[in-house]
Order: C-alpha cells, then sequence, then structure tokens
C-alpha cells in the first residue's frame, strides 16, 4: 500500500478502495454515494474500535451534511497516505488552481516554520482530500486542519510556535494533537488551561491529561 507509514491504517489516513463496490455494504448506503467515484477519490479513517479487525472509514459527500461512517476490511485498501505525507509532498506547491485559497495560503504561510521547529505535523480535512485527489473540495471559508503527532506531551515552545501561527494565519487553522491515547483539539486545551476531550477508540471522555487519561 502507498505511502504506509505503519501496520494498521491511522485516523486521519486517506485510503483509496480496491474495489468499492465488493469492499461496502451497499444496502447500507445512503443514496449520495458514488461507487465510481470511490474508485478515484480517498475515504479517511476514523476512530472507532467498535470492530477490531476492521478499518472505521467515513465517506464525504458533496455537502457538509453527506457524511457516512462504516467500515472496510485491511484487505480492500489498495493505497494509502498520512496527513504527514501530504505535508512532507507539498503537493499545493503543483496545485494553482487553490493557491490563492486562503486555507492553502495559510498552509504555505506556517509549512516551513513547522518542520524548522522539529514538529511531526500533517494536513487532515478538505485540504488533506484537496491534495490527495484531483477534486477540490475547498473554498474561501474553508478551515485548515492540521494533525500534530505527540507521543509525548508538547514541549512549550511548541505550543507557543503553534498558538501564534493560529493567530496569525490567513485562515483558521483547527489542530488537533494525536496522543497515544487519541485526539485533542489544542485551542480547546489552550483555552481550557489543561482540560479537554479526549476522541479515543472507544467514545470521547474528558481528562485532565491526553497523555495520562485516568482509566
Amino acid at each position: 500500500m502507498a505511502g504506509l507509514n505503519a501496520a494498521t491504517p491511522a485516523p486521519h489516513d486517506l485510503v483509496w478502495l480496491a474495489d468499492p463496490a465488493s469492499s461496502l455494504d451497499l444496502d447500507t448506503l445512503p443514496d449520495w454515494v458514488s461507487l465510481p467515484a470511490l474508485r478515484e477519490t480517498p475515504v479517511v479513517v476514523r476512530r472507532d474500535g467498535r470492530r477490531p479487525g476492521e478499518i472505521p472509514i467515513g465517506l464525504r459527500g458533496r455537502t457538509r451534511t453527506e457524511r457516512f461512517a462504516t467500515w472496510v476490511a485491511p484487505s480492500s485498501i489498495r493505497k494509502l497516505i498520512t496527513p504527514m505525507d501530504l505535508a512532507a509532498q507539498r503537493g499545493w506547491r503543483q496545485r494553482p488552481e487553490l493557491a490563492t485559497l486562503p486555507a492553502i495560503l495559510a498552509l504555505e504561510a506556517i509549512a516551513d516554520w513547522l518542520d524548522a521547529a522539529g514538529i511531526r505535523w500533517g494536513v487532515t480535512g478538505s485540504a488533506g482530500f484537496s491534495l490527495a485527489c484531483a477534486h477540490n473540495v475547498l473554498h474561501a471559508d474553508s478551515d485548515l486542519d492540521l494533525v500534530v503527532q505527540a507521543a509525548q506531551p508538547l514541549p512549550a515552545r511548541h505550543v507557543d510556535l503553534l498558538a501564534e501561527l493560529q493567530r496569525a494565519a490567513p485562515a483558521r487553522i483547527d489542530i488537533q494533537v494525536a496522543t497515544p491515547f487519541g485526539g485533542f483539539s489544542l485551542l480547546e486545551r489552550l483555552r481550557s488551561g489543561g482540560k479537554v476531550l479526549l476522541k479515543t477508540d472507544h467514545g470521547p471522555r474528558m481528562c485532565d491529561d491526553p497523555w495520562q487519561p485516568a482509566p
């Protein structure tokens, strides 16, 4: 699988299905799902541990309300690209049709700063989807969604840099921090002084320390 950085796809990874018709439960699909389109466009891996051995994915349509959650077998995935791959490839620089969108302007403005600081980061959301395939879903009001991988608590200098980039960027930036236990909003943690809603494979939970959540 192209771009595979781990044995199991992780939340926010984008995957392409080898055969959407045989990979998905057709009886449960909403009417807006296009099987031909799924041959060319990715689906996103999400957090959900209710079916061990299967990969939880989310399908997106043309509008924000068109979202559908389901599962596929690992063997049905033919290609995978991670948010970190998208950041490293700098693919937006080869997409002139995206160049004037605020989310892409923000991405260009902050990418080198994040790399220079040694932050492990990637592009998710609408920007990640649009960079991964030829189908653009970004518009002038789109946020820039990023994920920062942090196996340990972020150093204060990284938190300060991320907070400053959020304030100064030409588009709203939503940064999710991925810990070994789940993901949380950096902005929420900055506003609360610590307490956050941690998104885990078994549902959201409030915690004071997302790196050491209480059992």
